[in-house]
């Protein structure tokens, strides 16, 4: 089944915004964090910036003061709102949402593709 679904991704011109979203079709959506993370081809996947259960944020130095991470319970949704981009933001933009308890859960999204151009 599809837990997690990342939409939002396209293509702009450096400088441009774009807002990703993920929605989670888990119950007790309020518990889990949740991270956004980017893959290059020929590197790791990096997490870009997370959510927690409680609204602690926090970035990857590069995108500091350009994206801003942000969820909504009601929907069940998570956004990442990036502007000032830039083509080194260019990737696949992955939604991860992660509980401890009362189980551990690990849900992957299949990717958004991002590309900042000129």
């Amino acid at each position: 089944q599809v837990v997690v679904v990342e939409s939002g991704g396209g293509l702009v011109q450096p400088g441009g915004s774009l807002r990703l979203s993920c929605l989670v079709s888990r119950t007790m959506f309020s518990i889990y964090d949740v991270g956004w993370y980017r893959q290059t081809p020929g590197k790791q996947r990096e997490l870009v910036a997370q959510i927690t259960h409680d609204s602690r944020t926090d970035y990857e130095d590069s995108v500091k003061g350009r994206f801003t991470i942000s969820r909504d319970n009601a929907k069940n949704t998570v956004f990442l709102q990036m502007n000032s981009l830039k083509p080194e933001d260019t990737g696949v933009y992955y939604c991860n949402a992660v509980r401890l308890f009362p189980t551990r859960a690990d849900d992957w999204g299949q990717g958004t593709q991002v590309t900042v151009s000129s």
